[in-house]
């Protein structure tokens, strides 16, 4: 898979987009054999496993121009880096408490010339700005997490669904959700992407 797959999924991404998708597997690839923030033996599928994984939640919520998101435990900038390219238009925060994987997340974000990115080392319970959405890629389990960001969501609403928490995450998670009861959206990623490696993959979004 490659940035024309995610044409194929996206076909409405401009020329930059394109180009700014394009430009990650060079980049990853140049970074991870200094910082190693991917498993070497998932290089290969970066657009796959990393950057379509992530641009599941964009399948879910059309972010509203000016929403602010926080990407708690990015890594090396997922899912908040394929989605500031998606949205060039809302603001993103991508938060690791591991240094040297917000330093893989910061220079990708300026390589390719994302302006709605900001990349900190910090831990969640040290950030206490507002944002309208967190997310995060099986960071944590959801009531831990949950616990920890509450104090980040926003009282303001910009989007059609309210302000909460998406997270993405595989395998059974019956025993995680129970605290939330019908509360929680669940959505097979298998849904929006038909590649197999996606069939026990899903998303979770939690109103806050």
């Amino acid at each position: 898979m490659d940035k024309t797959d995610i044409l194929k999924v996206f076909p409405k991404l401009s020329p930059r987009q394109v180009e700014q998708y394009g430009a990650l597997d060079a980049l990853y690839r140049d970074w991870n054999a200094k910082i190693n923030v991917i498993s070497r033996k998932d290089i290969d599928n970066l657009y796959l496993h990393h950057v379509l994984h992530s641009l599941a939640i964009a399948r879910f919520i059309g972010f509203k121009a000016g929403t602010r998101i926080l990407d708690m435990g990015t890594g090396g900038g997922f899912p908040g880096i394929p989605l500031a390219i998606m949205f060039p238009d809302c603001q993103f925060r991508l938060i690791d408490g591991t240094g040297k994987k917000i330093k893989v997340a910061t220079e990708v974000a300026e390589a390719i010339g994302l302006k709605n990115v900001e990349a900190l080392h910090r831990r969640g319970e040290d950030e206490h700005d507002k944002f309208d959405f967190v997310v995060s890629r099986a960071v944590m389990p959801l009531p831990d997490l949950v616990r920890m960001i509450r104090k980040n969501i926003s009282d303001e609403q910009h989007n059609a669904l309210p302000n909460g928490v998406i997270v993405l995450k595989g395998g059974d998670l019956t025993e995680e959700l129970k605290p939330f009861g019908r509360t929680t959206t669940v959505a097979p990623i298998s849904d929006y992407f038909h590649d197999a490696w996606f069939e026990d993959k899903k998303m979770i979004y939690l109103p806050i």
